[in-house]
């Protein structure tokens, strides 16, 4: 029996997908939801899973083809899996050892690997070492294997000689470039940066945090907080509350623009902004304010980890009326953040650096912090947007204020 494998059905926002890479081919056997293929959206990547055990008998697009809810991605053959034969070894003596070693090759060094990127590197028995990888902190990407596996192999030489290539001439000559289209994800962004800064009248205003009280605060209750709630406390859901606390005060800040219309939205969705090597992506915590500092630090982990490994969803992006974004995890001491639309203003963090303050007529050593409000002008005034950013100033300088509410 042939079972047709169709694109599933895509969101409503979504046109249409690209198809990544296939993981099995044509004549391979294939295991019930076994991950098939990899489609790449505006906004995530899906997997196309085997419905019943079998045998791929067609592949009907090839990677790079953009495809619609329903398309036929390839054919399976169900009847074919009971008909396979088992592998006969080469050799008895040496088929365990080659065995291991074939095991062992592709998942050396594999602990630091993603899972979406373990699979790949298995399924197709490369040794991630040989892979160049352009991740964050030298980390191999999903993309990094499939640009491995689509380079052509080297031509075979006509001679068997072993002498050493002529290097490469230098000058003009000698240097290389290389082109590589855009992921859908990635030309996404580009065109929903360049709408907001072509729609919105954006300005930004910026202040200063002194984060000793915030400071004193996690290193007195770290260790309690996360022995009872089992997860760190970061600065993220100290940022999370403030803004959500600003937001209430100055409802035009949490309000969107559709058409004529100033929707003022009487619920607090905030954006979190998650780098991963695909691009930036802006999952979002609902109902912010009904959340407890710990309910907001496990989902900033686990937005951070199905980022990372791909699996992040449509939902999960879908919404939000308010953004933060924290530049400082790299270094950043100052930026001018782009507003994540419809929404009306983004708040950008930065990095937190010891400077000689004047606390109370004396000069003392505090970690401060800048931050950034960037806003649209259209329908929020300079003395909103900057009275917002002091409202989270003060919140932050004096975190009690938050379960006051003062």
């Amino acid at each position: 029996m042939t079972i047709e494998i169709k694109v599933p059905q895509l969101p409503e926002s979504v046109a249409d997908a690209t198809l990544v890479t296939w993981h099995k081919q044509a004549g391979q056997a294939v295991s019930r939801d076994e991950n098939l293929a990899d489609l790449e959206t505006d906004k995530v990547v899906l997997e196309v899973p085997a419905p019943v055990n079998g045998v791929l008998k067609e592949l009907k697009i090839v990677a790079g083809t953009s495809v619609t809810s329903g398309q036929v991605l390839a054919v399976l053959d169900e009847s074919a899996a009971a008909a396979i034969p088992a592998a006969k070894p080469a050799a008895p003596a040496a088929a365990p050892a080659a065995a291991a070693a074939a095991k062992a090759a592709p998942t050396a060094g594999n602990d630091k690997l993603a899972p979406s990127v373990r699979r790949m590197v298995e399924e197709k028995q490369l040794d991630p070492a040989k892979i160049p990888a352009t991740g964050r902190d030298g980390r191999l990407t999903k993309g990094d294997v499939v640009e491995y596996l689509d380079k052509p192999a080297a031509p075979a030489s006509p001679n068997k000689s072993t002498a050493p290539a002529a290097p490469a001439p230098l000058g003009a000559a000698g240097r290389q470039e290389q082109r590589v289209p855009m992921t859908r994800l990635r030309a996404r962004i580009a065109e929903r940066l360049l709408e907001a800064q072509q729609t919105q009248a954006q300005l930004t205003t910026f202040n200063e945090i002194d984060l000793k009280s915030v400071m004193d605060v996690r290193a007195k209750y770290k260790d309690s907080f996360e022995k009872k709630h089992g997860v760190k406390l970061g600065f993220m859901s100290f940022f999370v509350k403030a803004a959500v606390e600003a937001l209430k005060r100055f409802p035009t800040v949490n309000a969107s623009i559709e058409g004529n219309d100033i929707v003022y939205h009487e619920y607090y969705d905030i954006g979190v902004a998650v780098s991963t090597d695909r691009g930036l992506m802006v999952p979002v915590i609902r109902d912010a304010d009904l959340k407890s500092y710990a309910d907001i630090e496990k989902e900033i982990g686990q937005f951070a980890v199905k980022a990372r490994e791909g699996k992040i969803t449509l939902e999960d992006l879908t919404g939000g009326t308010f953004s933060v974004t924290n530049g400082g995890t790299f270094g950043s001491l100052l930026s001018t953040p782009i507003v994540n639309m419809p929404q009306s203003a983004i708040l950008g963090m930065h990095a937190t650096k010891e400077r000689p303050m004047v606390v109370n007529g004396q000069i003392e050593i505090r970690p401060m912090m800048y931050v950034a409000l960037s806003y649209d002008h259209r329908i929020i005034d300079g003395r909103e947007a900057v009275q917002f950013l002091v409202t989270i100033k003060d919140c932050l300088e004096d975190p009690a204020r938050l379960l006051l509410g003062v």
